[in-house]
């Protein structure tokens, strides 16, 4: 299910899409967040929410990042700690970036890049610990190398050089014409090696952006406050308007919708959309829909089948769900046809080589094609169906009416799946991303979300097929694909991809 549907614009609708709607200047005031559940986490190494991922960029600098404008605008890429994009090897396998000058943390003390290697340590070699995030730089290093908490009086990955303090070098294992891509990843934050408290350091990241956390209650409440020595002369993107921002956390999503609809919050931190009463109102209500967007978000609502967990080692029955699915009543469930159009490819078409296909049609009306899910089940030995487990985030309220919808397709066919629900906020750390969790609890079904990491497909697509990426916890290839065919045309894209090039003008 592609949640990406932008209906015809009328007067003021869609305007936040179109540019920034009502700008001002003017410093001060409470700027108010919401969200049904927490942060997975505010450790800059260790989150894969997209909007945490966003909200990080308020506390956390990275080498790289994305231009602040609506659009297309809004994909140019841009130094942000690095004092210009990374200078590449002819051969494509040396990346060097060099930092600005006058680069502070909260405290005052000074950016240097061993906390950019360390921070880069620590995300992608420290999985023993901290699991939630991607791991492309250790791909892409390929150094044998265990990490800060398992080797402490190692200097991180050799493959990854601080020649001083103002110069980072990668060499890369092969060539990689994305690399100013990775370096947009928040694992880029730096982290100071004598203020890094492991997997609690999600509750007080050290800042280096305009904001830094004065209080922080998981489940509850987050405040921010200004950085005071966050300067703007060597910040080309971010600014300091706002004296003060809370996020207010574990709301139920109906008074989410309350609290946006009476002005008692701005912004639904993690930007699902409302619920289906609200929606309805808003879109009949012109004074509310005239404040409304329905962006093309470019991203994909997916369910994952568990190849490693019976009976879907079995192709027939992985076969068997997906023409029993009601994508229909999923796709009401996500709030209908403004909530999204049904998806057929994994790729959504936001990004460039995306193709149109449906290799598992269900029907014109999209309610499932039984009679092709019956014969694949007789093909699977299993005439009668067979019993399985879906995980789901109730939370997420759309994500898990979406999951009953899919129980309720799957037992027209005698596929009985029981609906598990799951929180938010350790939902990769400690359940759907956790493959012994998984096999344990015989839940073959994982409902998740999926955008690109950065935009292409690449960014799309490799840490969720990519064997290479399969870890114990956070991890986010939950069908534990691992085809070697995929993986060696994942590495041949990389190297003869040129998205940075082609976003450098």
């Amino acid at each position: 299910m592609e949640t990406t549907r932008s209906t015809t614009a009328d007067e003021g609708f869609d305007a936040g899409v179109r540019g920034v709607v009502a700008p001002t200047d003017a410093p001060g005031g409470t700027l108010r967040l919401v969200r049904t559940d927490d942060f997975d986490s505010l450790d800059p190494g260790n989150t894969y929410y997209a909007y945490t991922w966003n909200f990080l960029r308020l506390i956390g600098r990275t080498l790289v990042t994305f231009d602040t404008a609506p659009g297309k605008a809004g994909q140019r890429l841009v130094p942000d700690l690095a004092e210009s994009l990374g200078e590449s090897s002819e051969d494509g396998r040396v990346w060097t970036y060099r930092l600005r000058e006058g680069l502070r943390y909260e405290d005052g003390t000074p950016v240097v890049s061993a906390d950019i290697k360390h921070a880069i340590a620590r995300s992608n070699y420290g999985t023993d610990v901290l699991g939630a995030g991607p791991t492309y730089f250790r791909h892409l290093l390929g150094t044998e190398y265990g990490g800060p908490w398992r080797e402490p009086d190692a200097d991180g990955p050799v493959t990854l050089e601080t020649p001083d303090e103002r110069t980072l070098v990668f060499r890369l294992r092969e060539p990689f014409a994305g690399m100013d891509l990775l370096a947009t990843m928040p694992s880029t934050t730096p982290v100071p090696r004598d203020r890094d408290t492991g997997a609690e350091y999600r509750l007080r990241p050290v800042a280096t952006g305009p904001y830094r956390i004065v209080s922080y209650t998981r489940g509850e409440l987050a405040v921010l406050e200004p950085n005071p020595h966050w300067d703007p002369e060597t910040d080309p993107v971010r600014v300091q308007r706002a004296s003060r921002i809370e996020v207010h956390l574990g709301k139920d999503p109906h008074e989410v919708d309350r609290m946006l609809l009476a002005g008692e919050a701005h912004v639904d931190l993690a930007g699902f959309g409302v619920q289906p009463a609200a929606q309805e109102r808003i879109l009949a209500e012109p004074e509310l829909r005239a404040h409304a967007d329905n962006p093309l978000t470019g991203f994909t609502w997916i369910y994952c089948l568990s190849s490693r967990i019976a009976p879907f080692d079995n192709v027939h029955c992985r076969r068997a769900v997906q023409f029993a699915t009601d994508k229909a009543a999923m796709q009401e469930a996500y709030g209908g046809a403004v909530g999204g159009d049904i998806a057929t490819t994994l790729l959504p078409p936001t990004l460039d080589g995306y193709k149109h296909f449906d290799r598992y049609p269900v029907g014109p009306e999209g309610t499932g094609d039984l009679e092709a899910a019956r014969a694949e089940l007789k093909l699977a030995g299993m005439p009668d169906g067979f019993r399985t487990r879906i995980a789901a985030r109730k939370d997420r309220l759309k994500e898990y009416r979406a999951a009953e919808a899919l129980a309720a397709g799957l037992a027209r066919v005698g596929i009985e799946a029981e609906v598990l629900d799951f929180p938010s906020g350790d939902y990769f750390d400690r359940y759907g991303g956790c493959p012994e969790y998984l096999r344990e609890h015989g839940i073959g079904i994982i409902m998740f979300g999926w955008g690109a990491d950065f935009p292409d497909g690449y960014g799309f697509l490799q840490q969720i097929t990519d064997g290479r990426a399969i870890k114990e916890r956070g991890n986010q290839n939950m069908g534990e694909l691992d085809d070697p065919e995929i993986n060696a045309l994942l590495d041949e894209g990389a190297q003869c991809a040129d998205p940075a090039g082609a976003r450098r003008s």
